[in-house]
């Protein structure tokens, strides 16, 4: 625990995670009506092991130093006394005087950023508008659309997680921080539709899949923007260069600007059938008659991962389509079956010199084979769409296949 001063003179204590370099940008986690519990200051740790120096400060201290409750139905009334009690101007200041207080410690390396969640989601949004830190991060923050007035101040980026079932941020709420800040170059917003409040913490609204996918958008984001030019410059290049690759190949459908992204004698394997192509030509010829105008309509994909290195990216999502036309990428020799696939999907990718030389995409054929009926799966050992439901939910049972 540390001492922080607040700018009218108080002084109230935060809890530190120190990487293990002993040294590193600073993020300042911003509570939620729980006040500086097991939840914050796990995500605390979380940052400090992937590099960052984090502290949470304690919000409360005004009313009562301390807290640590949880969302259960004993602390509950409590949490919400607190927050309704809370003094807004003041916390943010205090989230303020935390971002000072970080930027001067000696295990930080200057820059320092916010991630907050609930109160905290909002308490980033103001942040970020009056006091500018380097960067700022809310999740499913509650009462942002009542400041959208203050959008103006807004002087480094932001990243805002938005809950589409979350009763209280409803959809009036939503569009109007829609309307306000897409427009806005600094601010960045991720959706999650099926998920609700609070969907990132363990407890009744959990939803990891969408927790997970939050939290590598919010480090990726972080290192890019607090990590100094270098990696995180090399990281924001590649994964920028594959998203514009993606849009290409499935919302513009575009075969020269899908080729543009990549270098000349850059080729595509899908794994499982051995399809793609080698150089600019072979993969002219496939994107233009084989893949751009042979991917159903129905197609969709839900990242689940991504991970980026110096040169590479893997994606992992969950892909899924309706058979409605031939598929020779995937199902060459098969005619339309009109039957649903969702199945994992992998894509390696590596880059040089800016562009994509190579992908490989896995998939498990054996699951596409067994939802079109092309294969019984009866007395083999595969699975159909389970696979898929599994990587979205991993506490789907396992070792069926063994048991039967």
């Amino acid at each position: 625990m540390v001492t922080i001063k607040s700018f009218d003179g108080g002084e109230f204590e935060a809890y530190v995670a120190l990487p293990a370099a002993g040294f590193g940008p600073g993020i300042v986690v911003l509570q939620e009506i729980f006040g500086v519990n097991e939840f914050l200051r796990g995500i605390a740790d979380w940052y400090a092991a992937h590099g960052f120096v984090a502290i949470c400060p304690d919000l409360f201290w005004r009313q009562e130093r301390g807290v640590q409750l949880t969302d259960g139905d004993a602390d509950f009334q409590k949490a919400i006394q607190l927050y309704q009690g809370l003094d807004e101007a003041r916390a943010v200041e205090d989230s303020a005087a935390a971002v000072e207080f970080l930027r001067k410690h000696p295990a930080c390396s200057g820059r320092a950023g916010a991630v907050g969640f609930c109160l905290g989601g909002n308490l980033a949004w103001l942040l970020s508008v009056r006091f500018h830190p380097d960067c700022a991060v809310g999740y499913y923050g509650v009462g942002i659309e009542k400041t959208l007035n203050e959008a103006s101040g807004l002087a480094s980026p932001l990243m805002l997680h938005i809950a589409g079932k979350d009763d209280h941020c409803p959809p009036e709420a939503q569009k109007q921080i829609h309307a306000a800040l897409d427009s806005n170059p600094q601010v960045t917003i991720h959706e999650y539709p099926e998920s609700e409040h609070a969907f990132s913490r363990r407890g009744r609204h959990y939803d990891p899949v969408a927790a997970e996918l939050a939290h590598l958008r919010s480090l990726e984001f972080f290192v890019r923007n607090l990590a100094g030019e270098g990696f995180a410059s090399a990281q924001k290049t590649l994964s920028d260069r594959w998203d514009e690759h993606v849009k290409y190949e499935f919302a513009t459908r575009d075969t020269e600007d899908t080729l543009e992204t990549m270098v000349d004698d850059a080729y595509v394997n899908h794994v499982p059938v051995m399809t793609g192509g080698v150089g600019q030509d072979q993969l002219r010829e496939f994107y233009s008659q084989r893949f751009i105008p042979q991917m159903p309509p129905s197609t969709s994909m839900t990242p689940v991962s991504r991970t980026i290195g110096i040169d590479r990216l893997v994606d992992e999502m969950v892909f899924e389509f309706t058979h409605t036309i031939k598929m020779d990428w995937m199902l060459p020799g098969v005619e339309p079956t009109n039957r649903h696939v969702k199945i994992p999907l992998i894509v390696v990718v590596h880059f040089r010199d800016g562009k994509l030389a190579h992908e490989h995409i896995y998939w498990d054929q054996a699951s596409v084979l067994v939802q079109l009926g092309l294969i019984d799966a009866t007395n083999l050992p595969v699975a159909g769409v389970e696979t898929a439901e599994k990587v979205l939910d991993p506490k789907l049972p396992a070792n069926e296949l063994m048991k039967r």
